[in-house]
């Protein structure tokens, strides 16, 4: 499956994609250093905000 940039990933997908541990992308979920979404008992986030953390960028929401 080919994945496009507004597709919404589970915390276990993302951790596979990000090759990290769930504690580890857990923690950059609450350091907001990965923008995500709560939803029921997990996290969403968009493969957008996984590429943007991969290249390094920094989250318009941490600006300011």
């Amino acid at each position: 499956m080919v994945l496009r940039e507004n597709d919404v990933m589970t915390t276990e997908e993302a951790c596979g994609y990000l090759r990290i541990s769930r504690p580890t992308y857990l923690k950059y979920l609450y350091l907001k250093r990965i923008k995500g979404t709560k939803a029921g008992k997990g996290w969403k986030v968009l493969k957008s905000e996984l590429d943007r953390f991969l290249k390094g960028e920094i989250s318009s929401n941490m600006m300011g």
